[in-house]
């Protein structure tokens, strides 16, 4: 592939764009500069460089972000920034097109804060996304007032909401302690974990989301950065289970 159209697929430019930064010596393959546009590169694997940074060559992107407070999931924000502004210019770019750049897949509230997926893979975040496929969101969920085992029962046999006659339920809970409960939920209605922990007579003064299927939100991602996922956990998540219903105690410890 020439080195312009590997920028240009990476979201730096238009080709001319691409070419251009070639061009003026502000690109890297290997330690070396190239200032050739039309050089030919294998772009499986290719790291190059461009005004100094190091850039893996990734034909789709699947990355993860540590999502601080105070921001918004929207490309186009009303009171707070937007998640984007977090990322480097090409991942906000790469593609073209009113599509340009990384989507979020769901979102998580202005307040509250975790792990959140992005990626320019339509079918990935369709997965991802997709109520029909199960995929289990665990959220560390800080209350006001003591819970108390009643409370972790009804939410894992379901409450209903107000905007549905359908009762939704957690998958697994745990208690952390009287104010920390560990909740892990396969759906992505609107507020979920807070209507839910309101509807059993509690308030969610704190929210973190810690693991997607199998990916779990590590101290390698402090908040407000992000990193590349690897293959293997792209497969992974691809692959993801739902979570077999579970009943905990108030202890942590399952119920017969």
């Amino acid at each position: 592939m020439h080195l312009q159209d590997i920028l240009f697929s990476q979201g730096f430019g238009t080709r001319r764009v691409c070419a251009g930064l070639i061009q003026q010596g502000l690109v890297e393959v290997g330690g070396c500069l190239v200032q050739d546009a039309l050089a030919d590169f294998e772009p499986h694997g290719l790291i190059f460089k461009v005004q100094g940074v190091a850039w893996p060559y990734q034909e789709r992107a699947y990355l993860m972000l540590h999502k601080p407070a105070g921001y918004e999931c929207s490309q186009k924000p009303g009171m707070y920034p937007s998640i984007y502004t977090l990322l480097p210019g090409p991942l906000r770019t790469r593609g073209g097109g009113a599509a340009a750049g990384v989507q979020s897949v769901g979102r998580l509230d202005q307040d509250t804060t975790g792990l959140l997926l992005l990626s320019d893979d339509g079918k990935f975040i369709h997965r991802m996304s997709s109520p029909r496929h199960h995929v289990p969101k665990r959220y560390e969920v800080i209350t006001k007032h003591p819970l108390d085992a009643t409370q972790v029962e009804r939410l894992l046999a379901g409450v209903v909401l107000d905007d549905s006659p359908v009762p939704v339920r957690a998958t697994a809970a745990e208690l952390v302690s009287d104010r920390h409960l560990q909740l892990t939920l396969t759906e992505g209605k609107y507020h979920q974990v807070k209507r839910m922990v309101a509807a059993v007579g509690n308030r969610v003064v704190a929210l973190h989301r810690s693991r997607i299927g199998p990916l779990v939100l590590g101290g390698d991602v402090p908040p407000g950065s992000w990193r590349w996922l690897s293959a293997a956990e792209v497969a992974a998540l691809s692959s993801a289970q739902p979570v077999v219903a579970a009943r905990v105690c108030p202890s942590g410890l399952t119920a017969d």
